[in-house]
């Protein structure tokens, strides 16, 4: 990415197109150019630093959409959270260009509602238009909050009714067929997720100095958290013999347990191999996330408490087992045999009695 620093705000340069980056309110602002040519990039930050200079600020009346979602931005920078590039990216690559230059002043439920049927024409899954609407829905809230204001108001935003949680389950019999079919590179990250159900962001990070065998346990730390607290993850079932075979099989020197077997850690959004060996082991289309769900049933079906089941997963709240409604046919065939019997055995004890009284 090129960088050139001017005055008190920077040129760069992402894909094509030239951005400008100044300081507003003590707050880095970024802005497209919308331009491949640097001479335009150049002159659109002259302007900006010009008008911070003698003093001209956004007013409530002149505020837009671009300028709240700034807000968004900055705010992610200055916080350090980890969603910040795709935050940038949803920006980007929809919110700016059906609606960015809009007035705030301008837009309320009606212009929301608008959104969301545009977005949907586009073929946009009503859980991504809701991430997207919520980036704008903070950035009316910083606009509100700023000093001095840029908006006056925050308007109602819908937010729309989502229907995407899966309801497949891995059975330990799914699990043990599925291993067989995996690349070696992969079979210690799938073990241990199936295990404990942490995330695959957060395994990847897991230096070989965290495991301890003696004590039984993966010791997380707490910037690789999502939920930015450590945690400690236990060692059982298959895990070790797994751990054992990723830490032997790495170079020397190398610091990470899950490794592709020539030095390099696994990276990436999607695991290279992951889908050819669901399809290949017949059960296709199942996400990796989905052993995540598996774990926290399997915990669920071993009496392990919910509030320790969280702490190995790295859920925050139970929200989980009311969400993902940790049932399946088999606990409900389970639960309708336990029904029949205890109805047949209190059948049973009234003919007793009745007999008795006889």
């Amino acid at each position: 990415m090129a960088r050139r620093t001017k005055g008190t705000g920077s040129i760069f340069k992402r894909g094509n197109i030239w951005w400008i980056t100044y300081v507003r309110n003590g707050l880095p602002v970024p802005e497209s150019s919308r331009s491949q040519d640097k001479a335009e990039a150049d002159r659109l930050l002259k302007q900006r630093l010009g008008e911070i200079a003698i003093g001209k600020e956004v007013t409530p009346e002149k505020a837009t959409i671009d300028d709240l979602c700034g807000l968004v931005i900055a705010d992610y920078r200055i916080r350090k959270l980890r969603d910040l590039r795709t935050v940038e990216w949803r920006y980007r690559a929809h919110i700016k260009k059906a609606i960015g230059s809009m007035l705030a002043s301008r837009f309320g439920t009606k212009q929301a509602r608008d959104y969301i049927l545009s977005r949907r024409a586009e073929g946009a899954q009503d859980a991504t238009i809701n991430r997207e609407l919520a980036i704008i829905r903070r950035g009316f809230v910083l606009g509100r909050d700023e000093d001095p204001q840029l908006i006056r108001r925050v308007p109602k935003i819908p937010k729309l009714e989502e229907d995407n949680v899966r309801q497949g389950f891995l059975e330990p019999e799914q699990y043990e067929h599925l291993i067989g079919f995996l690349p070696q590179r992969l079979k210690a990250l799938f073990v241990c997720a199936y295990h404990v159900g942490t995330r695959k962001g957060e395994l990847r990070k897991i230096r070989i100095d965290q495991v301890d065998f003696e004590a039984g346990v993966i010791r997380v730390e707490k910037r690789q958290s999502k939920g930015k607290k450590p945690r400690t993850l236990p060692i059982y079932g298959d895990m070790e013999r797994w751990l054992r075979e990723r830490i032997e099989s790495a170079p020397e020197g190398f610091p990470y347990v899950f490794h592709n077997g020539h030095g390099r850690r696994l990276v990436g959004k999607h695991l290279d191999g992951w889908e050819e060996a669901c399809a290949a082991a017949g059960l296709p289309g199942l996400l990796f996330h989905d052993l995540r769900r598996s774990a926290v049933r399997n915990m669920k079906r071993a009496k392990v408490p919910e509030t320790v089941a969280m702490r190995i997963s790295g859920h925050k709240t139970r929200a989980i087992f009311d969400r993902y409604d940790i049932v399946d046919e088999g606990d409900l065939e389970t639960a309708g045999a336990t029904l029949t019997n205890y109805f047949s055995e209190r059948k049973e004890k009234r003919a007793v009695k009745l007999e008795r009284v006889r």
